[in-house]
């Protein structure tokens, strides 16, 4: 079966969202152009990475061709992700890069497979390879998507201020404490 390959070049929307509830929830992106819709599962430290990446490549686009970084408020997209919610594929390999052309950042997320990817299919049409998002984002966009993804991981449950591994209401065993916890006595 041949490789298929959504591509959005202009899309009204693109944005990282949850499912569920902090602690056990799902991470999708999910890009929309007119009536059409796509929306992919991954990780939560995929969303987190591609935010960083996105914004050191608008920080870097800046500096050498002076394309604009900022992002009006007016452009926050903070509506739910749109269902129903058909996840396509879960991402495994996560493409970025500059498209001088069209002045654009384009985002690729190729689905997770067996084989290797070999780096040659990340941006290429190519028949074999995996199933993939590719999204074309004006700089003002890209800005957008970084700030609100930002938002959706930090959403999640408080870190450890020892550990950095995220605080359950059930409670938390801290690495840092080795195991111990401070006693304390009734009559002290």
């Amino acid at each position: 079966m041949s490789r298929v390959i959504h591509v959005f070049r202009q899309p009204e929307r693109f944005v990282a969202g949850t499912v569920g509830e902090p602690g056990d929830r799902s991470f999708y992106l999910q890009a929309a152009e007119q009536a059409r819709t796509v929306s992919v599962l991954l990780e939560k430290q995929q969303v987190s990475v591609l935010a960083e990446r996105i914004s050191a490549l608008l920080a870097e686009v800046a500096r050498r061709f002076g394309a604009e970084e900022s992002t009006p408020a007016e452009t926050a997209d903070l509506d739910p992700l749109i269902v129903p919610l058909e996840e396509e594929f879960r991402v495994g390999t996560m493409g970025l890069g500059w498209d001088s052309d069209s002045r654009s950042i384009v985002v690729e997320l190729l689905a997770v497979t067996e084989e290797e990817v070999d780096e040659s299919v990340v941006l290429d049409d190519t028949e074999e390879g995996p199933d993939a998002l590719r999204v074309f984002l004006s700089p003002v966009q890209a800005r957008a998507f970084a700030d609100r993804a930002e938002l959706v991981v930090s959403a999640g449950r408080p870190p450890c201020p020892l550990c950095a591994e995220p605080l359950d209401a059930q409670g938390h065993v801290c690495v840092r404490l080795n195991g111990y916890r401070q006693r304390t006595t009734a009559g002290e």
